[in-house]
């Protein structure tokens, strides 16, 4: 299921058709993995990437786009995710997030934003059903 949203549907084939076990610079050459690392580097390097994503971005808006790119993969048109993503352009640019990141930028300093994915999710969040399962 995720192979093909991660590589690609070519790769994905190839891959799974061949069965043969590949190395890291495969998997990195595909698309599979963003980075190879020592061992001893690795963890620094993940740290190094959580950091940036932490210092940069609001958490609410990463956790709908996480959602939105994810639930999206099977929309049956385009007009699916637009209207999932005019609704999150507009629910964030209205948030206590965007105004920190406006004067913030014109303030010359790291933005400390405010919403947190616990309290200040768009009101139209979640917006799919839960499957049951059986």
């Amino acid at each position: 299921y995720f192979l093909p949203r991660v590589v690609g549907i070519s790769q994905a084939l190839e891959w799974t058709y061949s069965g043969r076990v590949f190395g890291a610079e495969e998997a990195l050459k595909g698309g599979l993995v963003r980075s190879l690392h020592k061992p001893e580097d690795l963890l620094p390097a993940a740290r190094e990437l959580a950091r940036e994503i932490v210092d940069n971005t609001a958490q609410v808006s990463v956790a709908l786009t996480r959602q939105m790119l994810w639930r999206m993969l099977g929309a049956d048109h385009p007009m699916e995710a637009h209207k999932i993503d005019s609704r999150a352009i507009y629910a964030r640019g209205a948030s206590a997030d965007a105004k920190e990141g406006v004067m913030s930028f014109l303030e010359k300093r790291p933005a400390t934003y405010p919403c947190t994915v616990s309290k200040d999710m768009p009101s139209f969040f979640p917006w799919w059903e839960e499957r049951k399962y059986e």
